[in-house]
């Protein structure tokens, strides 16, 4: 090991210590003076809920876990989210669970609220798994109405959602665990089977002092919309619970008696462990962003066995494709290699020098027929990231670099098989886009602390930037000194670095975590668990291309 890999191996261990802090942080919700407060009313915590139901919380992943970090300031933040929502097993049963925080402004729906809920339910929809509603908010938080209620996206969706998903087949379970109020009440009574706790948990379209107001009855909420109301009365729940343990044991019940699924029929052998060192990776992956290292040393650390059967290794080296299993799944690989590597179009033509990390028109071609042929075998794409975009100038240009770049992105947009995508290092401009990003539907994508979601890296658009505005202020007759051009170049990069930042895309869900280098074997293997409930039903289809 030389000295560049220990001083890589601090940064990235640093980075992943860094990681598990704000995660801890994280996982208090609203706070420990709110969380002793939601169990002085007998009430477990989203996640100790989710927790109990889970048959192991290890073999879990969490979607969205920093869904709102650093948004809504001025309304108190709104950790996580409001929701916590995770892909787990109950009764061996892989399903996703969401969970309202109450600790966090009473569960009431935040923007992004709206936003990681739709993607619980993209992902219940996408892989047809079972989807778990643990309840328990005061509605839309009515200060940022506007920005919740009425769009396509927003609130309503989830319940066209509900009735879309029970049209599919797809079992939703409702526990109202808590406040469960106006258009929210309808998420539970949409779904297959509703449970409600005794005491605690309540459903109305209006709380007693709306109903006071309008039409001047009074009534108190346990009369109005409580568990024996609507487990004797009104009918609207199907099950009432002593408790919030009682209710998640009877959730346990139901799913333990669901019936096997149609399977995809992805290829799976018994899973192998990386022969190579896995933490080796914290020494490979550079400190800086800039610096070039092979990934095929990352992906021996990431697969089965550390045994990469690679596709068309001699042509279009910047891009790396080929066959490999992660815990036992067949996996297809496209990655970004960050190597200066040589290569030679003809016999007759001298080689030269592509650089690492960018897309030419050779690794764009390659990846193309790559991902058509595991569409042809039914063999999952995983994407590894870390791309600064395609190549520029007069000589690409020629050479029909937007054609190529063209193939790949309808390639992989019109890929039928599930893709997983990891950001690993950079992911700048049209090469997100081209290496699946989360516009190309993606099943789950997730970014190591490491990475970088940007148009392009914070030096090069600092410099841009800082050029409009001197120019901008030497119209106005200003000097700009040596001295005053660093503070601006200073004040425009660090506000850029924190935009591109993982955590800042994880905020706003543009990825689904930001995970330890060491988690992502679990990721992948099982998104593609998931993937693996719902059968390919399209044929692969390139359409109209420029060949």
């Amino acid at each position: 090991m030389d000295i560049n890999f220990n001083k890589n191996e601090d940064h990235n261990k640093l980075l992943a210590s860094d990681l598990k802090q704000r995660l801890a942080k994280v996982k208090l919700g609203g706070g420990e003076k709110r969380i002793e407060k939601h169990h002085a009313k007998g009430k477990m915590t989203a996640r100790e809920r989710i927790n109990y139901l889970l048959d192991d919380t290890k073999n879990s992943i969490e979607i969205g876990a920093f869904a709102g970090e650093g948004m809504y300031k001025e309304h108190g933040g709104c950790p996580s989210g409001g929701v916590v929502v995770k892909i787990g097993y109950i009764k061996g049963t892989q399903c996703i669970v969401v969970a309202n925080d109450a600790t966090v402004k009473a569960g009431a729906w935040f923007p992004i609220t709206a936003k990681k809920n739709l993607r619980a339910q993209e992902i219940s929809i996408e892989n047809k798994l079972p989807i778990i509603y643990l309840v328990d908010s005061a509605g839309v938080y009515l200060p940022m109405q506007d920005e919740i209620f009425p769009d396509k996206e927003h609130f309503g969706r989830i319940f066209r959602n509900n009735a879309v998903m029970s049209s599919m087949g797809i079992t939703q379970i409702s526990a109202v665990m808590g406040s469960c109020v106006a258009g929210g009440a309808y998420l539970p009574i949409m779904s297959d089977e509703a449970l409600i706790v005794d005491k605690t948990g309540s459903i109305f379209l209006a709380g007693s002092y709306l109903v006071k107001a309008a039409i001047g009855e009074s009534i108190d909420n346990e009369t109005l919309g409580g568990a024996t109301t609507h487990c004797e009365v009104s009918g609207v729940t199907d099950y009432k619970a002593k408790d919030d343990k009682d209710a998640l044991d009877t959730i346990k019940n139901i799913v333990s008696k669901i019936g096997s699924y149609d399977k995809a029929g992805f290829n799976r052998d018994k899973p192998k462990k990386p022969k190579e060192k896995a933490d080796e990776i914290f020494g490979i992956l550079p400190k800086s962003r800039a610096d070039q290292y092979d990934m095929r040393e990352i992906i021996k650390r990431l697969v089965d066995g550390s045994e990469f059967e690679e596709y068309k290794k001699g042509y279009g080296q910047t891009i790396l494709t080929g066959y490999a299993r992660i815990d036992g799944w067949a996996v297809g690989i496209v990655a970004n290699q960050r190597k200066l590597v040589k290569t030679t179009k003809a016999k007759t033509k001298p080689s030269e020098m592509q650089f690492g990390g960018v897309i030419y028109s050779d690794s764009a071609d390659k990846a193309t027929r790559f991902i058509a042929n595991c569409n042809q075998k039914k063999i999952p794409l995983v994407f590894l990231q870390d791309v600064t975009g395609f190549m520029v100038g007069s000589k690409s240009e020629h050479g029909g670099i937007i054609k190529d770049g063209a193939k790949m992105v309808n390639a992989v947009s019109n890929s039928v098989v599930p893709k997983f995508t990891v950001v690993i290092g950079n992911s700048y401009g049209a090469g997100n886009y081209a290496m699946c990003g989360k516009a190309y539907d993606p099943r789950l994508i997730v970014a190591w602390p490491s990475a970088e979601l940007a148009v392009m890296s914070g030096n090069s658009a600092a410099k841009v930037l800082l050029q409009i505005e001197t120019a901008s202020l030497k119209k106005k007759g200003e000097t700009i000194t040596p001295e005053v051009e660093k503070e601006l170049y200073d004040r425009i990069k660090a506000r850029y670095d924190e935009q591109i930042s993982p955590y800042y895309a994880a905020s706003r869900i543009w990825t689904d975590a930001v995970i330890d280098p060491l988690d992502t074997r679990k990721w992948i293997s099982m998104g593609i668990e998931a993937a693996d409930h719902a059968p390919i039903e399209k044929k692969f289809n390139l359409g109209v291309i420029q060949v």
